[in-house]
């Protein structure tokens, strides 16, 4: 059994988390209308420490949504507008000769807008591949290496990326590799009519909301020791693995639906996606557990986008959105008791 005070430690530690994320939560719900599930999305990512890819077309509030978060957990923020003539020196940065006293010149290195605690790669699928490339060290490694200069990342480090998903013309998707990096994708969608009302009142009148700095930089990164300080139980992990096993072609645990529709299914990453999104949705739940209803709860955005649908799959319209719903009817989810 564990001692009292850690108990009690564990449980403070709990309660604090939660009351971190909800106070974020209220925050940037001040500025952004509606979407709940995206917002809460976004909070567990950076959380979990994670990246997350935002999908959805033009006007929904994704930029506005990232820049309220960085302002509400009051962190250095950085925006970089991908285009089809962006180069990797534009986010890494580059060497550049200055002027110093007595008219000598030197050679020194200005960092790139990648360097800081939150990045936002907004419309991501306009760069070119060896652009978006710059990205993939500083997400996976959380450095950059500019020849034989390794610059680390600031803790904590998040890249929120979006991207318009009917667009089509001047745009490059996203490789398997680069989405596998991301914790989470999100769909975001038009709002209800009851939020329309809200929306034109914070946008079109007089009064602007002023969000309010309610954490720091060394409060996420003690979340981030919490969240991977939550036990998970051996049946929550296999409950875990067997859902990703599951979209996998031809494994014993693939339905039909999956087999017949998908060319590749989830890496080990998806596992580690799950694991810790579903112990941020147990530490919000107030439990200091994983159970596997936070794993089923977390797999439709931890997985959706690390399947690679086939050409019947696009012929049928079958949706990666449904293959994931396919896997979680098809696995049998066990008892925690």
């Amino acid at each position: 059994m564990q001692p009292t005070d850690e108990i009690a430690q564990t449980r403070a530690s709990a309660a604090e988390f939660a009351d971190t994320f909800r106070r974020i939560r209220a925050e940037v719900g001040r500025m952004i209308v509606g979407q709940h599930e995206v917002i809460d999305g976004v909070l567990t990512a950076l959380m979990a420490g994670g990246h997350v890819l935002l999908e959805g077309v033009p006007g929904l509030g994704k930029t506005a949504l990232v820049s309220a978060v960085s302002q509400a957990v009051s962190v250095p923020f950085s925006r970089i507008q991908f285009t089809p003539d962006m180069m990797p020196a534009d986010i890494i940065g580059t060497s550049m000769l200055s002027e110093v006293e007595g008219g000598r010149h030197e050679l020194s290195f200005q960092e790139g807008p990648i360097v800081s605690n939150l990045v936002l790669a907004d419309e991501i699928n306009r760069a070119t591949p060896r652009t978006q490339s710059a990205l993939l060290e500083a997400m996976q490694e959380k450095q950059v290496t500019v020849g034989r200069r390794t610059i680390r990342m600031p803790d904590p480090f998040c890249v929120m990326a979006t991207q318009n998903p009917v667009d089509q013309e001047g745009t490059y998707p996203l490789p398997e590799a680069q989405l596998d990096r991301f914790l989470f994708k999100l769909t975001v969608g038009y709002p209800e009519e009851s939020d329309y009302h809200a929306i034109i009142d914070r946008t079109t009148s007089a009064q602007s909301v002023k969000i309010a700095p309610v954490s720091d930089a060394a409060t996420l990164v003690r979340m981030r020791d919490v969240v991977r300080a939550v036990p998970v139980a051996h049946v929550a992990k296999s409950y875990a693995i067997r859902l990703v096993m599951a979209t996998q072609p031809g494994s014993d645990y693939a339905p039909d639906l999956v087999t017949r529709n998908v060319t590749l299914g989830a890496s080990p990453r998806g596992v580690q996606a799950l694991m810790l999104a579903a112990k941020v949705q147990a530490l919000l739940d107030g439990r200091f557990a994983v159970c596997t209803d936070d794993i089923a709860a977390v797999a439709l955005p931890a997985l959706r986008h690390r399947i690679v649908p086939n050409f019947h799959a696009q012929a049928g319209s079958v949706s990666t959105d449904t293959l994931v719903e396919e896997v979680l009817a098809a696995i049998d989810r066990p008892s925690d008791d």
